[in-house]
């Protein structure tokens, strides 16, 4: 009954730790180097992550440089921003490329508000869908006389608990990009 309820666990925090990662991309008015993170560039006939060919870093809250190790690739590193979906206008200077973090429109802040509870909202049947398995892992352990019913009814209200505490912290998640969407 245990490995049922650590497994289950396993499964919800990577349910969580995806979220994270998913809200890292998503663009807010501050700049961060973890918008780039899913940005490919043609690299010697290859797509290769930008931060394997670049050094992405943020001097300003709203400027980010992207210094080429290999000068020749400015103008891949340029195309592959420009036809991703973040809506930004790199400039270079034949070493560096700069690109200004304009500030959101309200509108646009509160079309990310809505693709951040979409993704949150997933996050939620996911981790509904793990306790779901964890529920069925349990009967079937029941019926093959592994567990007692007590055990299986334990084990189902530990899960329940687990599922309330993840669903939990998903909101919180939410909450803080929320917050960090809306600010000016």
């Amino acid at each position: 009954m245990q490995t049922v309820i650590t497994t289950t666990e396993d499964k919800m925090t990577k349910t969580v730790t995806n979220l994270k990662d998913g809200f890292a991309t998503l663009r807010t008015g501050r700049a961060s180097a973890t918008l780039f993170d899913k940005i490919r560039v043609d690299c010697y006939g290859e797509k290769s992550p930008l931060n394997q060919v670049a050094n992405v870093s943020v001097p300003e809250a709203r400027l980010i440089v992207i210094q080429p190790w290999d000068k020749n690739l400015i103008g891949e590193i340029e195309k592959a921003i420009r036809s991703s979906e973040l809506s930004l206008n790199p400039s270079n200077d034949g070493k560096v490329i700069r690109i200004a973090i304009p500030p959101l429109t309200e509108e646009r802040r509160k079309e990310l508000v809505k693709l951040a509870k979409n993704q949150a909202e997933q996050s939620r049947v996911a981790i509904r869908n793990i306790r779901r398995d964890g529920n069925e892992e349990l009967k079937k352990m029941l019926k093959d006389s592994a567990i007692t019913e007590d055990d299986e009814k334990k084990g189902s209200e530990d899960l329940q608990k687990l599922t309330d505490g993840y669903i939990d912290k998903v909101n919180k998640v939410l909450e803080e990009k929320e917050k960090e969407i809306m600010e000016v």
